[in-house]
């Protein structure tokens, strides 16, 4: 257990380490006024005026009519796979709600997926759908988190910038080079990268053995970089092609971490307060700490059942103690832990497990880390979900010490509160809605692998997971349905469209504010106090909302374990 403790601080001490110094790139990113010639030439194409700024509604119109267009495009090609060059293997096109369900999941950086990527889509649709939407859902994220940083340090102003020159820059200066870099990492610990469709491999037994080969490395390191998740293969980065090594399974790790780690840096340098910065860092650090420390403890000390048939629970990970259903030997439980933390944290989505074989609590922990939406979280939306619930602490300290809410010298008032609820609630609403339609709808059951609390944690993870816009799976779950593929993509595009433009008008709002300074009785938001409070914020919020939820599914299970019975 020590060499696990001390092989969590090493990561998450390197992943800070980078994420300070990616956090002050990405303030210059949004901040300099000068435009390389790319991204001029960029512009021209386009046919914008990089210098016209943006108010909040004309920034989050466009952001939301780029995304439909380029989820179009996606779907087009999807439906016209077969139909497309470059394909030796003849894969077929993708029926009519699997297409919208799978360019739904891509261009809000959720990356669910209801197919196996090596049977379903060829490398053309991989690069060109899958790779493409991956980068620039995650450079939407994180444009409109940009702007929203902009709405907190600017005084008395009418605009957030400009959308089209956060877009490209974030493509060009931020995903790119640093896509490069990992990809270059990953081909070089065996990751394939390829234009070809198969490699023909002698077994030992003398049989020709086809493996579906492609550009797996490029995809890869934009599926962390950007917390998208969706795998080039089925089994994703459980795959050994997707993650070869010890070493790739850390530089994933890593990856999901480092932009949603690195915007707490960014916050603090454009307010011009970096203790605030290691304040919101702070809250992401508690809360992640206490999720690992449940799965680990969870995982390593495995079913209490087996211990009735002589297992030796608390001996060797590799011989008999744990649970290693569904892990990577290679990976064991402890990376195994720390993935399945970070991967829900980050809203990441991709698995070097089967979250379903994890234990009870284990599994309560992806969930309920989705739920809050506010641990890391994706790229530049995870810091807007922080600041959501920052403000909603503000306003509940105010209203109880008597004093009109402050948060960086701009007053919280009733429009700004409205829009933060309307996010909070939207998140809930589709989670819990979804679900429950779902569970109602006689066709759930043929779709179902377990029964018992285990078949309700399947359907509540699927509308977490796509809500959240985390994309990982509870496995043994079927949906590949019309009704399935349908309703998780409309949650999809609720759980980004619906949360991010209420937080792009607060951001307006906040931006036309005038700053006010600081009283006697003026809360200070970037000590240990308010990183306490807002902690105990999100969990209280998050626990009257969704436990009755849990409480149905990865609770009563646990308990039942306790008592014998089993799913």
């Amino acid at each position: 257990m020590i060499a696990d403790a001390l092989q969590f601080f090493l990561i998450l001490a390197l992943a800070t380490g980078l994420a300070a110094l990616v956090g002050k790139a990405m303030a210059h990113l949004f901040t300099s006024p000068a435009h390389l010639a790319l991204e001029r030439l960029t512009y021209r194409v386009l046919g914008v005026a990089p210098d016209e700024e943006m108010s909040w509604r004309r920034y989050g119109v466009l952001l939301l009519l780029s995304n439909a267009a380029m989820m179009t495009l996606g779907y087009l090609l999807l439906r016209l796979q077969e139909h497309l060059p470059g394909d030796p293997l003849a894969r077929a096109s993708q029926p009519p709600d699997q297409a919208f369900n799978t360019a739904a999941s891509f261009i809000t950086n959720t990356n669910w997926q209801s197919y196996s990527g090596e049977a379903s889509l060829s490398n053309v649709s991989q690069m060109v759908v899958i790779t493409f939407l991956m980068t620039v859902s995650a450079a939407t994220g994180i444009a409109a988190a940009g702007a929203f940083l902009r709405g907190l340090s600017r005084k008395s102003a009418a605009a957030l910038g400009n959308y089209w020159v956060d877009l490209t820059r974030v493509t060009y200066r931020l995903l790119l080079p640093l896509c490069f870099v990992v990809a270059l990492l990953l081909v070089w610990q065996g990751v394939p990268q390829t234009l070809s469709a198969e490699a023909v491999v002698t077994t030992l037994e003398g049989q020709a053995q086809h493996l579906v080969v492609g550009p797996v490395a490029s995809l890869e390191a934009i599926k962390h970089i950007g917390t998208n998740g969706g795998g080039f293969y089925g089994m994703n980065s459980a795959h050994p092609f997707e993650n070869p090594t010890p070493l790739t399974n850390t530089l994933h790790i890593l990856g999901m971490l480092l932009i949603p780690a690195a915007f707490t840096f960014t916050l603090g340098a454009m307010v011009l307060r970096r203790r605030q910065g290691w304040a919101f860092l702070g809250a992401f650090t508690v809360m992640f700490l206490g999720f690992l420390a449940v799965v680990y403890t969870a995982e390593r000390g495995g079913n209490p059942l087996l211990a009735q048939h002589g297992v030796d629970q608390l001996g060797s990970e590799l011989h008999a103690g744990g649970n290693l259903e569904g892990k990577e030997l290679r990976f064991g439980i402890a990376q195994t832990s720390l993935f399945v933390t970070v991967t829900t944290a980050a809203t990441t989505g991709s698995v070097d497990s089967m979250h379903s074989s994890l234990t009870p609590l284990g599994g309560l922990v992806p969930l309920a880390q989705m739920m809050l939406n506010s641990v890391f979280g994706g790229d530049g939306v995870g810091l807007i979900n922080l600041l959501t619930y920052a403000l909603l602490t503000v306003f509940l300290v105010g209203m109880m010490i008597g004093r009109t809410p402050e948060f960086l010298g701009k007053k919280i008032e009733a429009r700004e509160m409205k829009l933060v609820m309307l996010a909070v609630l939207v998140h809930a609403f589709s989670i819990l809605g979804f679900t429950a339609l779902a569970c109602v709808v006689p066709s759930t059951v043929a779709s179902l692998s377990n029964g018992g609390p285990h078949a309700f944690s399947e359907v509540l993870y699927a509308y977490t997971s796509g809500t959240a816009n985390n994309g990982s799976a509870f496995a043994g779950f079927n949906a590949n349905t019309p009704f399935f593929n349908t309703t998780i993509g409309l949650a999809m595009l609720v759980g980004r469209y619906l949360t991010l433009l209420p937080m792009l008008a607060v951001a307006g709002a906040l931006a036309a504010k005038r700053v006010v300074p600081q009283g006697p009785g003026t809360m200070a938001t970037d000590g240990p106090l308010f990183t306490a409070l807002l902690v105990f914020v999100v969990l209280v919020v998050g626990g009257l909302t969704f436990l009755p939820a849990l409480a149905l599914g990865p609770i009563v299970e646990h308990l039942l374990m306790g008592a014998g019975a089993s799913f």
